[in-house]
């Protein structure tokens, strides 16, 4: 590591003011802040100082998602497999393709029962999907800062982890590519780049494809990574039933299998058990703030009892048990990472429970009341997005207004 040390050393001056390449220092830059500490630190008593720097946080959130990639990588796997071994013409199908006859050069098979096969298998749907995100997420970063002569900081690696984590396996990457693209120029840079949006870039992508693109981020023939293959989400599936029989159907399934996330859905969202996981590892850094989640998970019970009362002839979600609700779907992994975000949040600790409730609300309200869109806590997150700075301001007001009373009550 000193020989890369002495060669980012000796190439500074030429990136540095006055340099040859002086318009691509944020390149530089953001190179040399990924494999070593930032070049600036803080010195002095006049200065607050804190060890959890951007770089330190960044990389928690990548540690706190990787059980998530980890779930990714073997489920989808294990759900294409799960097909293919009991379909001789798809599972021909699919070794035509360069998937498969990578799958086969390893010297394996469609078997659902190899967990080697299963992690391998959706390697080659994840992985794809993951390297376009980052690489064109970073080049449109790398392009603003170059223009803006700003620092090119780690935020992206998170949204890059994010956001192939919400998409099905079946996306076409000109699609993910195109969808990264606004996420981060429309969600983020627009506004000033990191620190300065007050929209969760990958919501805003995955919110774009999903109504630009609708065909390959809904439907049922999107959810399992094989070509002519049709199987609906849990939550899905539900939705398009009749009320009489959605007891029957939540009977059929396995609340087990939903908490573990071994059923159809995003490559990186189905599994609530790495979620917690996640969300240990968020609140315990400091991260991630559990006021949202914890309000927000107590809104959504509250509303669903609410409308378990209520009830409804037409519509089978009014009765879909609370438990399940933050088992299918999005809602864990959206409740931990997604709403969570310490740039788009709510900021003041009042503010950040009334954030977390109206998510809440709104997540119940989208799932249920319209069943055309099962899934309603991403749309939600970006709603609360748009919220956040007004709950701020008025907790703000409110508190100087307190603040101001005590002040007069002690003059003399």
């Amino acid at each position: 590591m000193r020989f890369v040390r002495r060669i980012l050393d000796r190439l500074q001056p030429h990136f540095g003011e006055g340099g040859r390449f002086e318009r691509l220092y944020p390149l530089y830059e953001g190179v040399d802040s990924f494999l070593y500490s930032p070049g600036t630190v803080t010195r002095g008593k006049t200065h607050l100082r804190d060890s959890l720097d951007t770089k330190r946080m960044m990389t928690t959130v990548i540690v706190a998602l990787l059980p998530c990639v980890v779930m990714a990588l073997w489920n989808t796997g294990f759900q294409a497999n799960r097909v293919l071994a009991t379909d001789d013409a798809l599972a021909a199908a699919a070794g035509q393709e360069w998937r498969g006859a990578i799958l086969v050069w390893f010297g394996l098979d469609f078997d659902p029962g190899s967990l080697l096969s299963n992690v391998v298998y959706g390697s080659l749907f994840f992985f794809p999907v993951y390297l376009v995100c980052n690489v064109v997420g970073g080049a449109c970063e790398l392009v603003f800062c170059c223009l803006r002569r700003h620092e090119l900081n780690e935020g992206m690696l998170v949204t890059g982890m994010l956001l192939p984590l919400t998409l099905p396996p079946t996306i076409p990457l000109w699609q993910v590519a195109l969808g990264t693209c606004f996420g981060v120029v429309i969600g983020k840079e627009v506004f000033g780049g990191s620190g300065r949006n007050f929209l969760n870039p990958a919501l805003t992508a995955r919110v774009f494809l999903y109504f630009n693109n609708a065909t390959s981020m809904v439907g049922d023939q999107v959810w399992i990574a094989v070509d002519g293959h049709t199987a609906a989400t849990p939550l899905g599936e539900l939705a398009a039933t009749d009320p009489q029989s959605a007891a029957e159907l939540v009977g059929g399934w396995s609340w087990w299998d939903n908490f573990l996330g071994v059923t159809s859905g995003s490559m990186g969202e189905t599994s609530t058990l790495a979620c917690l996981f996640g969300a240990v590892v968020l609140v315990g850094a400091g991260i991630g703030s559990w006021r949202i989640m914890v309000s927000l998970a107590a809104s959504a019970t509250a509303w669903t009892l609410l409308l378990n009362l209520v009830g409804s002839d037409t519509n089978p979600l009014f009765v879909l048990p609370l438990e399940w609700h933050f088992v299918v779907g999005g809602f864990a992994f959206g409740t931990v990472f997604m709403a969570t975000d310490p740039v788009s949040a709510a900021m003041t600790r009042t503010g950040q429970w009334y954030y977390g409730g109206l998510i809440g609300f709104m997540t119940i309200l989208v799932r249920v009341v319209n069943p055309a869109f099962p899934e309603g806590i991403m749309l939600a997150i970006l709603f609360g997005n748009v919220f956040a700075p007004l709950i701020d301001y008025f907790v703000l007001q409110a508190n100087i207004k307190r603040r101001r009373q005590r002040e007069g009550t002690h003059e003399p």
